[in-house]
């Protein structure tokens, strides 16, 4: 089975994001959201929105979202905005941490995005933006040119289709050839991560995987049997597993090794 891809239209009600001549990040981001799930759809992919319409919501909330969904994959759609209009153009795409799938999907998304005419500006850690820092998945952020120039906003207008198949494009080579590789390898598939908390409440399990976050540790929220367990790791061996058990131990978290 695909992995399930969660895709977040940026802004969205009250908050309009970055504006230009009447023009409005959260509509553009709406737009193409839609069209990067139609086309992973497509495609056989599994796809989650944060929102489809023009709804308000907290960047945290588009986290709890994607963790609740129990999703794969997050990819947050934006356009960039420079303090002159005409000032900067090109894509770039933001990651919390460099190293691991997050920023091969990152790096995939832009080369495909270049295709269509853009500049490829680069791929960026930042660790203040919530949708990645709070994301119990590997999650991106796309900013897909800026709104304020006018070579970005013709691109995107004259090629539109293009534009939204090339961020699925990304998506679906990147997280598609990883699954590929984990099932046509059995020992891939097995994966252990240490568990620490068990819940009848989501919220309760929810402020234990923050915290986590917090701490830079990568965690996930699982449903077993009705309950909300918030596990930490996904590790290919036993030995890496007991490791971090250990290191948990010391900051006196419960904990118990499960198989993912």
């Amino acid at each position: 089975m695909e992995p399930t891809i969660i895709i977040d239209a940026g802004h969205g009600g009250f908050d309009n994001g970055a504006s230009y001549e009447g023009r409005r990040e959260k509509d553009d981001t709406l737009k193409l959201a839609l069209a990067v799930g139609r086309y992973l759809r497509e495609e056989g992919f599994p796809v989650v929105f944060t929102r489809e319409s023009d709804i308000y919501q907290k960047p945290i909330d588009k986290a709890s979202i994607a963790n609740q969904s129990g999703g794969d994959y997050f990819v947050s759609i934006h356009r960039n905005a420079s303090g002159t209009p005409n000032e900067y153009n090109g894509v770039q795409t933001l990651i919390y941490g460099a190293g691991g799938i997050a920023e091969e999907l990152a790096y995939n998304i832009n080369e495909e995005l270049e295709k269509t005419g853009f500049n490829n500006i680069n791929v960026e850690e930042r660790k203040d933006l919530a949708v990645l820092r709070r994301t119990s998945m590997p999650a991106v952020l796309v900013e897909a040119g800026f709104i304020n120039s006018d070579k970005d906003n013709e691109i995107l207008d004259d090629n539109f289709d293009a534009v939204a198949k090339a961020i699925a494009t990304g998506i679906a080579d990147t997280v598609g050839a990883t699954a590929s590789s984990r099932s046509s390898n059995p020992r891939a598939e097995k994966a252990f991560g240490v568990q620490i908390g068990l819940f009848r409440r989501y919220e309760n399990a929810q402020y234990l995987l923050e915290e986590m976050l917090e701490q830079g540790f990568q965690a996930q929220i699982k449903n077993w049997n009705g309950y909300y367990a918030v596990v930490v790791g996904d590790e290919a061996s036993i030995e890496n597993a007991q490791r971090l058990e250990r290191e948990l131990n010391k900051r006196r978290y419960q904990t118990l090794i499960v198989n993912l």
